[in-house]
């Protein structure tokens, strides 16, 4: 069992944040002794899953409602399902946005490399638009397309 200070601690989460959370009902068997809150590896899982969430764009709302579908049991396996599977697109859409991005910063990063090393940017734009080493080539071509 874990104290709210301990949780906060452990997982980077502000302790007002873990009260919103208990209050919305998101701890249906948190245990508590007097006033303090005693967290289970139970509640645990459920934070690490309910950070998982917003991280993957859900608001709060769609994160209870997924909650829901849990207490209600087997008959909502589908809606769950479909929730993580959803998420799971929108979520590899982002990262191949961000690694075309990131492409984008690694070929501007050699470019300029080497127009600093050659004094200018004649001989890149020699090299422009298909024949780059191969390296910077591959960057040029994911985050040109």
């Amino acid at each position: 069992m874990y104290t709210i200070g301990q949780v906060s601690e452990m997982l980077g989460i502000p302790i007002s944040t873990l009260r919103y959370y208990d209050k919305e009902g998101f701890f249906p068997k948190l245990k508590r002794s007097g006033n303090i809150r005693q967290f289970s590896d139970t509640e645990l899982e459920a934070l690490k899953l309910i950070e998982c969430l917003k991280k993957s764009g859900l608001e709060i709302k769609e994160i209870k409602q997924f909650f829901q579908w849990v207490e209600e049991g087997p008959a909502t396996y589908g809606k769950r399902k479909e929730l993580f599977e959803h998420r799971r697109e929108v979520m590899e859409q982002q990262i191949q946005s961000l690694e075309k991005s990131l492409a984008m910063l690694r070929f501007k990063c050699w470019y300029y490399d080497t127009a600093m090393k050659d004094g200018n940017e004649d001989r890149i734009h020699e090299m422009l638009p298909n024949h780059l080493p191969e390296e910077i080539q591959a960057l040029y071509d994911l985050s040109h397309h």
